[in-house]
């Protein structure tokens, strides 16, 4: 898969679907992996089948002050990180009717400013870490354009397009993996230009394959997003801070930040 072994990794959203693959996948490589999910049993599962690789961080990544103790957590464990994937997040769908604004905002602060709070903990992180390389998996809220999306859309776009930029300087890499085509002008009918019917675990496989390159983007034209961020098993895990009854039937979780 050209992964290097022993790599120190975090994972984030790695609960369910393809990120729940990607850990397996890293872990199979004898990397140390850091991971992340809302759930605890999740990560504890992870650790005790691969002893001695996995530091469990669980915690709600939408709380500033929760990322902030998981960075220094890894911080105090390895000292430093090589790769950072950011997974977490949620796309919300509502049949055709237009969004409440509490689940605009869930959005924002699951997706976006997640991934914010992670990137700003991980930085120190990766600075020191060996061919350091920093990841983020947009979901269609976050990457399609507004009039594809009525959340806001290239949210993820532009926050990993303004990382890049930063850090181009220190040698660090930035990939964002996005649903649909490698070219975000196209137009909806043809943003999925060849949907693949997609497993998480072809799909993990194909990401880590191309991250291997380090390239500025990757592109998944998924057929279902639910295979690969299915829903929670049960309404105690859906969203706490949304009402369930305001969520259509189609509501694909990436992984709980």
């Amino acid at each position: 898969m050209g992964l290097e072994t022993r790599k120190r990794y975090w994972l984030t959203g790695a609960g369910n679907g393809v990120g729940a693959s990607l850990a397996e996948a890293i872990l199979k490589t004898g990397a140390h992996l850091a991971v992340s999910s809302r759930s605890s049993r999740s990560c504890e599962d992870l650790a005790a089948r691969y002893p001695g690789q996995v530091l469990a961080v669980p915690g709600n990544l939408a709380d500033s002050q929760t990322v902030r103790e998981i960075g220094e957590q890894i911080a105090r464990q390895w000292g430093s990180l090589d790769i950072v994937i950011l997974n977490a997040g949620t796309a919300e769908y509502v049949d055709g009717q237009p969004l409440d604004h509490t689940i605009i905002e869930h959005i924002v602060r699951s997706n976006l400013m997640a991934a914010s709070f992670c990137i700003r903990a991980a930085l120190p992180l990766l600075r020191t870490g060996n061919m350091s390389h920093l990841v983020g998996i947009a979901s269609p809220a976050t990457y399609l354009p507004p009039s594809h999306n009525e959340a806001g859309g290239n949210g993820m776009r532009h926050l990993f397009e303004s990382a890049r930029l930063d850090l181009a300087a220190e040698g660090i890499a930035v990939t964002l993996v996005h649903p649909g085509s490698d070219n975000p002008s196209r137009s909806l009918d043809d943003c999925f230009p060849a949907p693949v019917r997609w497993t998480a675990e072809s799909a993990a496989h194909h990401v880590l394959t191309q991250l291997a390159e380090r390239p500025p983007e990757v592109a998944l034209p998924v057929s279902s997003m639910t295979a690969l961020w299915p829903l929670p098993s049960s309404t105690e895990s859906m969203l706490t801070d949304v009402n369930s009854n305001k969520a259509g039937n189609g509501c694909p979780i990436k992984g709980q930040p």
